[in-house]
Parts: structure tokens; sequence; C-alpha cells
């Protein structure tokens, strides 16, 4: 079934059952909280997606990568067991093996900022995520140039309650959560929410050379706290706090692009996670409010994979065996101090990031044909540092008593410092700016319109390796965004719909490609960015709700999106005029929840993505692909027992191509791609205390 035939369906599905229905219910106002002011999601002027915490349990079982599919224009890099990078409207880093970090899409869990290594983002307890679209350049900078993913866990309250989670499904997967919380004294003037979850699967992988299915496979454990200290009616302070220790295997690539791998020292992605927030508010004289907010992260950060994906049976008589490794380590530290009025904001902010990283390839090649011999042995360790100073403001003007205008401007001052064993040293520093100005209308009570436009930015670098000396170094990108929108409710706020269309301008855009110096060795790759002389990107998000009774709850969302390249050339092929990578021009979601009164509920989520392309190396694309998952269970007072499937049709699909020579002794150039998770079908239980 093709995505428009679904797509035919699943509209005449909805218009037939409109009529049968029960009466409207109006849908819960959702806060928005990684804006500077917590505002409603219908007030903002911007392109937006929130999941609550019935949504992410139900839609999810553990990672935000799951929830990808529900998100328009959003994509993700499937370049590791779990996923750490994300692209948003085509923007958005494929992988990092070597240089330094820098992110395009911002990702912030509990305000602690993990852009770029996302690996830690689970989802037991969480309260809120929020998918920003589009430049963030006021309020988040040099991180944020495509757009913001924002988790927030359970925020505690006074009442004491507990929460204990049971799963167990198909390929060996096993997770157990408790998440509890509270009034700490009898003022109930602190507050606790604490959990701790565990997570454990095979991968989806068969290894028969070493005769194991876990080669790929799942060990993550994660624990928040979050502390909240009423300490006077003008105090207030927050706390967070993290640890997270995903600990899997990395064994997703096959020859034949299967499931059964042949690799004899499979490897590893593992992130092992520290960090903590600190947000204290004071509310002054004059409705003033003044923001401290603090923050620190320190992340391990283990990747390695066999380079060749086989073994040496499978590659005999021709000895053919690597293996590439690298170790992270990551610190950050934040500090952003803000005061808010009735209509303006103003504030500074600094953040430290240090990063070691140390990479290995080794490896030796003989072919007995030609009696040729080759070796590897090479080690890089680098020391990289940046220091970000920013000054921002944002002033609100109310024209009239239904339209309104923001202005916002961010100025940022970034100096970094790097060196490594090969002796090379940089030291690049660059002043940027960007921000907005949007204007808003309110049509009605029940309507209303936004126009935006945005200007966002990333900072330069340099390159490593084996580069001509003149482009060593690379430019900043920056971003130009003007977005429409409309965002309306009807029939007693039961039907909502918000939609925009956007054009973007990428001026001096960075792009990331990779070329195989040498055929026999598949650890000899060349990671180069450049700035292409324009980007250009335009499209449409729309995201639909519907609640025609308190059993029912239906959604729809819709992304579509042309991206592309001007005038750009790799060494490979001449991208102008090809669209962007990871950047499928249609991506749809649909589903409904019915919840009887008897404690019965059902749930089906459907989405769909066209082809992409895989990267920007080549010009290979994936297949587009269709996945449905579905949920049915009884819900208590006290517990809710529920059976899931994901990938109900165990579609095969892939999130991440290679195209290059890796099968001796001749290696044709071939495609490479690794499969997303097949069908998985399991049981939940909660139990509430």
């Amino acid at each position: 079934m093709t995505i428009q035939t679904s797509a035919r369906c699943g509209a005449i599905l909805l218009l037939t059952i409109l009529p049968l229905l029960a009466q409207a219910e109006p849908i819960e106002e959702i806060t928005v909280t990684a804006d500077f002011r917590e505002r409603s999601a219908a007030d903002m002027p911007a392109s937006i997606t929130v999941f609550d915490a019935v949504q992410i349990e139900e839609r999810a079982v553990q990672h935000f990568e799951e929830l990808v599919y529900s998100v328009p224009n959003l994509n993700w890099s499937g370049d590791g067991n779990r996923a750490r990078y994300f692209q948003i409207r085509g923007a958005g880093e494929l992988e990092q093996y070597q240089g330094a970090p820098n992110p395009s899409v911002g990702f912030l869990i509990d305000d602690i900022d993990f852009s770029g290594i996302g690996t830690v983002a689970t989802l037991f307890d969480m309260q809120q995520i929020e998918v920003l679209r589009g430049p963030q350049g006021t309020r988040y900078g040099a991180n944020a140039l495509a757009g913001l993913i924002y988790m927030q866990s359970t925020k505690p309250v006074a009442d004491w309650s507990a929460n204990a989670q049971l799963s167990v499904a198909d390929d060996d997967m096993l997770a157990a959560g408790l998440a509890f919380g509270g009034a700490l004294n009898s003022a109930e003037t602190v507050l606790l929410r604490a959990s701790v979850h565990q997570h454990q699967g095979n991968g989806f992988r068969n290894n028969p050379y070493l005769q194991r299915d876990d080669t790929n496979g799942l060990d993550e454990t994660t624990v928040r706290a979050r502390l909240q200290w009423l300490a006077s009616d003008a105090w207030d302070v927050n706390a967070a706090f993290m640890y997270a220790d995903v600990d899997n295997g990395y064994d997703g690539f096959a020859i034949d692009n299967s499931y059964t791998v042949l690799s004899d020292k499979p490897g590893k992605d593992s992130q092992q996670s520290v960090g903590a927030s600190l947000r204290a508010e004071y509310s002054g004289r004059n409705g003033l409010l003044f923001t401290s907010l603090t923050t620190l992260a320190h992340s391990d950060i283990d990747f390695s994979f066999d380079a060749d994906w086989g073994n040496t049976d499978s590659w005999a008589p021709v000895t053919y065996d690597y293996v590439s490794r690298s170790d992270r380590q990551r610190e950050t530290v934040s500090q952003e101090f803000r005061l808010t009025g009735e209509n303006w904001i103003a504030g500074i902010y600094g953040m430290r990031l240090e990063e070691d990283l140390t990479t290995s390839d080794s490896g030796e090649y003989y072919d007995p044909y030609y009696d040729f011999a080759d070796s590897l042995d090479a080690r890089l360790a680098s020391d990289y540092n940046a220091t970000n100073l920013a000054a921002f403001g944002q002033y609100d003007l109310q024209l009239t008593g239904r339209t309104s205008l923001g202005f916002g401007l961010r100025v940022e001052r970034r100096s970094t410092g790097y060196r490594d064993s090969s002796g090379l040293r940089a030291s690049p520093s660059e002043s940027m700016y960007g921000g907005e100005i949007s204007l808003s209308h309110a049509f009605s009570d029940s309507l209303g319109g936004f126009v935006t436009l945005a200007r966002g930015y990333k900072a330069g670098g340099f390159n490593l390796g084996v580069v001509p000396d003149d482009r060593r170094e690379f430019d900043a990108e920056f971003m130009w965004n003007l977005e429409a929108g409309i965002n309306s409710a009807w029939v007693d706020n039961s039907v909502q719909l918000r939609t925009s269309v956007f054009y973007a301008r990428r001026d001096d855009q960075q792009v990331r490609t990779s070329f195989q110096i040498d055929p026999g060795d598949p650890t000899s790759f060349v990671f180069f960015t450049d700035n292409a002389a324009e980007g250009r990107t335009l499209g449409l998000e729309a995201d639909f709700r519907w609640q025609p009774g308190t059993a029912w709850d239906v959604y729809a969302t819709l992304g579509l999106l042309d991206a592309t390249f001007e005038e750009f050339v790799t060494p490979q092929v001449d991208l102008g005029g090809r669209r962007q990578a990871h950047a499928p021009r249609t991506s749809i979601a649909a589903g409904a929840r019915y919840l009887h009164d008897s404690g019965f509920f059902a749930r089906v989520d459907w989405s769909a993505r066209s082809d992409f392309y895989f990267d920007v190396s080549h010009d290979q694309k994936s297949s587009p692909y269709e996945l449905v998952n579905l949920r049915v269970g009884i819900e208590r007072a006290a517990w809710t027992l529920q059976a899931w499937a994901r990938n109900l049709f165990d579609e095969d699909y892939a999130v991440r191509g290679f195209y290059f020579g890796n099968e001796p002794p001749d290696f044709p150039a071939a495609l490479y791609t690794r499969f997303g998770d097949p069908r998985q079908l399991g049981i939940t239980l909660d139990l509430r205390f």
C-alpha cells in the first residue's frame, strides 16, 4: 500500500466515523516550557509539536527515537544503536567521527544540554516533550540552527504517589522502573520526584559466526530526580539530577543488508552521562522576575564497530580484518541570568565545553592472489574546548487588543581551542547574531495567526586529516526562515489545528561529506566540511487533534518538505538542485485512542515516510515505508495492563545507508543499509500507589 493510498483510506475512514462518535470533549491546554515565558502552544508564533505524558507512554516503549515518526519533518540518523543525531527540515548532522562538536539541532533534558549526544533520551517518567522547528536564534543560539528538542521529566507535586512498571517482550526484552515523589516536609515547601529504570534487549540481530543474538543488544539504566523548594513567596528553586548508563552493543550492518550479521569483533554504542541543573526564580517588585539557570554535565561515550562487517570465514582466502574505535569525554557547564518584565526579557549566557576524543583504527589485509599485504594501526588523540558568551533580549509590543509585535535578538561570541597528536592546532573565534521578528493576530477567540522572520546561526569550524590548506577551516552558517501559520480551535475547543508554511534560505551552508581514500581499507574515510553557496527549504507542517467525546482522541500530522542544495560540488557528485540528506518530501502520521467506561482501551498509530537520500557523498536513497503500532489494554484506578505491537506488519525500513566498497578482493561500490527495528510484541503492567 502506498503512502497516497493509505492517506486516502484514512481520510475516508475519518469522514465515515464523524457522525457516529459521541459529543465533543474540550482538549486540555498545553503549556510550552522551552520558551522564555511559559505559554500556551496555541499562542506560540512557531511550528511546534508537544507530547504529554500519556502520549509518550502509549506511543513509545523506551526511547525518543520511537516518537520521531509522529513529528512532521523530523528525521534521525541510525548511525549507532540509538538515535543521537536528528534532522529538522533537512538540517542536522548525520554522524560525528572526528573533529569538534557542532550541532544544528539542540537537545535538552531538564535544561541539561545533550546536543549531538542524544543516546540518553530514555522515556520512563517523562512529563512532556517539545519539538520546536525552525531557528531558535534568540533563545538557544548556536546549537539550535534547525530547531530544538526539549524533554522534561515529571515535576514533583505535594501528594505522595508511586508508579511501578514492568514490561516484557520478544527479542528477550525486559524492563522495570519505579517512580515516586511527594512533599518532604509538613509545610509542603520541599517537593521530590525520583525515578529509576532499567531496560534490556537483544537488539534484533543474529550473529551465527559468534553464535550470539545479542551483539547489538540494549542495556540501559536511567536514574532521575527533581527537587522543588518553595523557599518563600518570592523564591522558587528547582533542581534536577540525571544519571544514565547506556551500555549498548553495536552490530547493526550486514553485508547482505539483512538482520543476520557476520562480524567477529562487534562494537559498542555506549554513553554514561551525569548531569544536573539548578533553576532559581525570584519574583521581585513591579512584576519583575529574576531567573538564574545553572547546568553541568559529564559524558563518557564509547563508540566502536567491526569496520569490515565480516570474519575470517566470510572473507577467506583473503585476510580482511579492520576495527574502528572512538572514546569521547565531554564536559559542559553553563550559566544564564535573565530578567523578565511585563513585556520584555533581557539576559546573558555563558557556556564552557571541553571534549577529549581518542580514535583508533587498526587492521590487516592480505590478498594471496596478488601476494599483497597491508596493515593499519592509527591513533589520534585530540583536545577541544569552546567558550560561548551571549547577550539576548526580547520585546513584545501590543499594537491592539488582538495584535502583537515581537522582537528578539541574540549576540554571541564563540572562542575555541583545538590540538591533537598529529600536530594540528586551531583556535578559530567568531561573533554571530540571530533573532526574530514576529507578528501575531487573533482573528477571534478560536482563530489566530502569525508571521515570523527568524535568523539562526551555527558556528564555523575546521577539518582534520588530508584536506587542502585553504579548506582547513569553514565559516559559520546562517539561516533565514520566513514562516506563517494559523492556530485554530473549534467545537468548544474539541478540534484543534495548527498549520504553517515556511521558506528558509541557508547562507554559507555547511555540508559534511566523506570519501574513501583506500578501497581496501574500510576505515580510510576522510570527513570534510565545506560551505555551499546556498541551500533552500520550502515546506508545510500541520498538526490536527480532535476529541469527539470522552472516549475518543484522534490526531493527524503532515509534513511536506522540499530541501535542496544550490550550486555545490563534492569530490563525488554535483549536488546543485539535489535534495538534502535525510529530508523526505513527505512525513505523515495519524492515530486514534479509544477508552471505554469499563476501562478497556485501544490505540492505533500509523506513520509513513517517502524516500530520502542517505548522505551527500552519494545518490543512494531509501525506499518509502509505513509503520503501524497497536496497543490494547485494561485501565483501573490502581493498575493498567496492556499488550502492544510495534511495527505490526514487520516492515523492512532503512534508517541509515552507506555506499562504498567493502567486499574483497575487487571492492565494488555497493549500498549498505541499517534496518530499523522489526516487529516486536510485548506486555506492560503499571501499578500505581
